[in-house]
């Protein structure tokens, strides 16, 4: 088949003339074309008062058809071979086959189904533990303490629990960084037949919204159980027995007292399982401190949004709520190196409690499939260099420093709410003059969204010096880009601090196994190799098949020591 790129078409399109504009495009007859096939749609809006849609389509031609037009469009980059995008695991073992024990996955977030889901299809039955409970529960757990209902559970959040953080969250399956389309191909059909709209499958910017996420998280394990893999929820992990001699993983440890007999360990936790990075690191397991970003949460009414974005078009059926990615980097003279820029944009969406502990305070966004809420909001966030966290360490090079630098401003946000877990919060006007805010707004004024609640205060309180002044020099420059960005009742609400994972836990680049643990393998947000939803699940898969290359080498030399009789000589 031929792949036909960029062809653009009117917003207001009809179905019949896709076809009509390939032949165009082409120059060929009606007849000539048998079928097309979506492979993308994503929209052209760098003219409000032209917006196009743009397609990228698969052709069914005729053999003596399809090789004119390889020969006419030689050359031409938006006409070529389809390209294979099938994802192909390395390994698949008969039923009956699998090794003992079995391979351990710890984390059911994207990065940990994902890495069952694969060894599972393998045929390697993996064991994955989830400290948190299953989807169900935990939607009942979190929901129920935003809306005041149920106390907090640090085991059962917006953190912990089936489905890991993104399940509360706007659900986008596209990241920052250049992914192997096979795998996002392979990342989702399996999100597709677990239960999420097939139009991810064509979407540039495909997302699927919270509550759709507890339907295909659900999908997923039901996945993993009928291959041949168990899920146990409530078990956390509290430490690894490893070979006295060379470190190498024999058996994970619970909380409960249990011992697990592996030889291969995925560590997929998240970005906020501290409690683990904390025995990882009294283990000598290798970590590092890293990078990461924090800030606050931006609300702004989701039409002015739509009409930055679309013009005229603002509200038609075919755009949806509008998103924006914005940037500045920083001019002022005590703000060198510092940039600024929007996180997690969740269009038509809410802000919620994301705490993991309950001392602290920290916020996310979250989105319905559908988008449909009032505000829009995002995160506005600042990079925290490792200099920064070297005060909160225990001395040069913790690894532990960044979360000690997250805990101490979740904490500070916890008290400027009013030791209730709600948040505390400023409309943007206050926040660039230095002033607290006061509750009192009327219906026509952005209201936040957050849940719990909030407290209007002085968030700068809540945040480092350093990212206050810079929040304070970009809101200018993005309204620049988004008139009405800067309207006085904008609302802030803090604080953003889990951006990303505070450590790193090294591996080789090949066997993709802990640097010093051999049998553990660091993978996900939490070990910082991912950043959402996609690129974690992404890495899921290829840890799995690296577990799965390594036990079947080890199966292979196990099976040749057992062929070769232990008194053999080598003499006839």
């Amino acid at each position: 088949m031929l792949r036909l790129s960029e062809l653009k078409l009117p917003l207001d399109h009809d179905e019949a003339d896709l076809p009509a504009a390939i032949c165009r495009r082409l120059r060929l007859r009606p007849e000539q074309l048998r079928g097309h096939r979506l492979v993308k749609r994503s929209v052209d809006a760098r003219k409000a008062g032209a917006i196009r849609l743009v397609y990228c389509l698969d052709l069914e031609l005729d053999a003596a058809v399809e090789a004119r037009l390889r020969q006419r469009f030689r050359g031409d980059p938006h006409l070529r071979a389809t390209p294979d995008e099938r994802h192909r695991l390395p390994l698949q073992l008969a039923a009956g086959e699998a090794p003992e024990p079995r391979p351990v996955v710890v984390g059911a977030g994207p990065c940990g189904y994902f890495a069952a889901l694969m060894l599972a299809r393998m045929g390697l039955r993996p064991l994955l533990l989830e400290r948190g409970r299953p989807v169900k529960q935990r939607t009942a757990d979190t929901f129920g303490f935003w809306k005041g209902e149920r106390p907090f559970d640090p085991d059962s959040n917006a953190q912990f629990g089936e489905g890991g953080a993104g399940t509360f969250s706007d659900g986008k399956l596209y990241s920052q960084v250049s992914e192997p389309k096979a795998y996002v191909r392979r990342v989702l059909e399996e999100l597709v037949e677990a239960g999420a709209n097939a139009e991810i499958l064509t979407l540039h910017r495909p997302h699927i919204g919270t509550f759709k996420l507890a339907t295909v998280v659900r999908g997923l394990r039901s996945r993993i159980e009928s291959l041949g893999g168990e899920v146990r929820f409530q078990c956390r992990v509290s430490g690894l027995e490893l070979d006295p001699a060379s470190r190498r993983v024999r058996a994970v440890l619970l909380a409960g007292g249990q011992r697990i007999a592996t030889e291969a360990v995925v560590l997929a936790v998240g970005h906020s399982a501290r409690d683990t990075f904390a025995w990882l690191q009294q283990a000598g397991v290798a970590l590092q401190p890293k990078p990461f970003a924090v800030g606050l949460r931006i609300e702004h009414p989701q039409p002015l949004i739509d009409r930055a974005r679309w013009g005229d078009q603002a509200g038609h059926a075919r755009l949806g709520a509008a998103e924006y990615k914005l940037v500045h980097h920083c001019q002022g003279a005590d703000l060198a190196g510092r940039s600024v820029y929007s996180f997690c944009m969740c269009p038509g969406g809410l802000v919620v409690g994301a705490a993991s502990e309950a001392q602290g305070v920290v916020t996310n966004g979250m989105s319905q499939h559908s988008r449909n809420e009032r505000n829009a909001n995002s995160g506005l966030v600042v990079n925290v260099e490792l200099a920064d966290l070297e005060p909160y360490g225990s001395g040069p090079g913790d690894p532990l420093a960044g979360v000690a630098f997250q805990r101490h401003w979740e904490h500070r946000a916890f008290e400027a709410g009013g030791r209730t877990l709600q948040a505390p919060a400023q409309r943007l006007e206050d926040f660039l003059a230095g002033r607290p805010s006061t509750a009192s707004a009327g219906p026509e004024h952005v209201s936040p969204s957050y849940q719990p609640g909030v407290v209007f205060t002085d968030l700068s309180a809540c945040l480092p010096t350093f990212v206050v002044a810079a929040i304070r020099e970009a809101l200018p420059q993005f309204e620049r880009r988004i008139p009405g960005f800067c309207r006085a009742d904008a609302v802030l609400t803090g604080v953003e601090t889990r951006t990303s994972s505070p450590v790193r836990l090294p591996r080789d680049d090949d066997s993709l196994e802990s640097l010093n643990t051999p049998g553990l393998f660091p993978a996900g947000e939490g070990a910082g190799y991912a950043g959402g939803i996609l690129s974690a699940a992404i890495d899921g898969i290829k840890v799995a098949e690296q577990v799965a290359v390594r036990m079947a080498d080890r199966m292979a030399g196990q099976m040749a020591h057992r062929a070769v009789p232990a008194d053999h000589t080598g003499e006839p």
